[in-house]
């Protein structure tokens, strides 16, 4: 049976860009299970599957259904353990678990509020008042206030990946020879914002860039077909 995932998309449903469901959508890749993606703005997230979650992305599969970028991991992991590991035991689960902890709290409010006003820019009207709102509420400023700052903050930014491209002198991936789950999480921040933004987050020769190459071509390029904005 076809799993659903319930994917966050702005007005051209062909560019799905949460970094959540890019997770999610590489677990699934992964492990090699069919699934179909559904697009879903903002304004319709709360009416996904009876309102199970305030966030996407959400999965059904046949009569289950989790929401949660990292719970539909952990399921996919416990449902199909035939296939292709995301985790390598639990201490690739524990691993994972610091490598979300740290992408949502050193890498994702620098790239949110630096790609903020690009992602309004590709919604449509009504999801974009949505947005406007609700962001400027977690800000306390404006859209534009808050993209303006960026050029202040990105040195500081790229410092923080430090510990990303020493590992990455050792191995091709952060899950090792292979990738796993936590090549996912980091792979979903930098996915987010090549998806929505023309900002040079990276400088090129960056260590890092060709690691996102390959997490770009990895599952037939699954990460690849979504173009990177122009």
């Amino acid at each position: 049976m076809t799993i659903l995932l319930y994917d966050l998309v702005p007005t051209d449903t062909q560019r799905p860009f949460s970094p959540h469901c890019w997770k999610a959508r590489m677990a699934l890749a992964h492990k090699g299970l069919d699934y179909r993606a559904v697009p879903t703005r903002f304004i319709e997230v709360p009416k996904v599957e009876g309102g199970i979650s305030k966030t996407v992305p959400v999965i059904r599969d046949g009569k289950r259904v989790v929401a949660d970028s990292f719970a539909i991991a952990l399921y996919l992991e416990d449902a199909y353990p035939e296939r292709p590991t995301l985790f390598g035991g639990d201490g690739g689960k524990a691993m994972a678990r610091f490598v979300e902890r740290w992408s949502q709290t050193q890498l994702h409010p620098f790239l949110g509020s630096a790609a903020l006003m690009e992602i309004y820019r590709l919604q449509d009207e009504e999801n974009g008042v949505y947005f406007r709102e609700s962001r400027e509420e977690r800000y306390g400023k404006t859209l534009e206030a808050v993209g303006a700052e960026r050029d202040t903050h990105l040195a500081a930014f790229r410092k923080k990946l430090v510990p990303l491209r020493s590992m990455l002198e050792y191995q091709p991936f952060i899950g090792g020879e292979r990738p796993l789950f936590a090549d996912y999480i980091v792979f979903g921040a930098l996915q987010w914002v090549r998806v929505t933004s023309t900002y040079e987050f990276l400088q090129s020769g960056d260590p890092i860039l060709p690691w996102f190459e390959r997490c770009l071509d990895l599952h037939g390029g699954v990460g690849r077909a979504t173009p990177a904005a122009a």
